[in-house]
This record gives structure tokens, sequence and C-alpha cells, in this order.
């Protein structure tokens, strides 16, 4: 009978370490942030777990320097690239407590046990939004390094009418 006794004090020991384990890892999870700027320094977007965003900074600069379409761009890219940094500490972080044969991202995506053919965009069914056709980004350096902003020349315009 202690025998027996002993085994479930053993195990109950060993499922109140692995408890704490996910408790902590849990609140490293919980506090998982990225950050990222583009590179020009204009944009600066932070992240947190999950890959919501937390802040966004735009400098002065960003709305000289870029048209409303292109620092669109930008700020996508920006809180993509910090995004992609907090889904890297939530990877190391899960990786800690994985079995190693087990991806972390592909658990974080939902498709661990799953194989791409299952979880594959299905391109038989298509949907119409009635959206219109994205705009083709126009890269002109000589638009970017204009003396004055689009704001200026705006603002111009409004007090010439």
């Amino acid at each position: 009978m202690d025998d027996h006794r002993a085994q479930v004090e053993e195990l109950l020991a060993d499922y109140r370490r692995s408890r704490e384990q996910l408790a902590s890892v849990q609140r490293e999870l919980a506090a998982v942030s990225g950050q990222a700027s583009s590179p020009d320094g204009t944009v600066t977007a932070l992240v947190g777990a999950g890959g919501q965003l937390k802040a966004l900074e735009l400098s002065e600069l960003a709305y000289r320097r870029h048209r409303p379409e292109q620092l669109a761009e930008l700020i996508v890219r920006t809180v993509a690239a910090a995004a992609a940094s907090a889904a890297e500490d939530t990877c190391k972080t899960l990786s800690t407590v994985l079995p190693a044969s087990t991806d972390p991202a592909a658990l974080v995506a939902g498709t661990a046990d799953l194989r791409p053919a299952e979880y594959a965009p299905d391109d038989t069914e298509t949907v119409d939004l009635g959206r219109q056709p994205a705009r083709r980004r126009v890269d002109d350096d000589e638009d970017n390094e204009q003396r004055e902003s689009w704001l200026d020349s705006e603002l111009i315009d409004r007090r010439v009418r």
C-alpha cells in the first residue's frame, strides 16, 4: 500500500511541476512582442503576442517623404516585420517545452498535425467581392526627391482655388 501511495505522490509532484512550467511558458508568451522600423526610420511598429498591433509611430518626415499609397505600403511592411519578430520569439519560447520533433511554427499556425494538402487554400472556389483591381505601385525616385511634399502641394492647390 505504501508503494502505491508513493507512486501517487510522485505523479502529483510531476503534475505540479508540469503545471508550473506551463504557467511560466504562458507568462513568457503573453510578454512576447516584436518591434521593427522602416529602413528610412520614418515608421516604427510594435506588436504584441499574436501579432496584434500595439503601437505605431510615424515621424513627421513620413508624411513629407512618402505619398499616401507609399506610406501605407511602408506601414504594412513594417508591421509585418514586427509581427515576424514576435513570431520568432514565440517559437523560441515554445521550442523549450515542445518535443524535438514538433515544429513550433506549425503548432502556432494550427497545422502541426496536418499535411499541406489539408490546409492549402482551395483554388477551385473564388469569391468576387466587387473590389477594384489594386493600383500599380509607382516607384518614382524623382517623385520621392521632390522639394515640397505632397501635403504642401495640396495646400497650395487649395489656396489657389
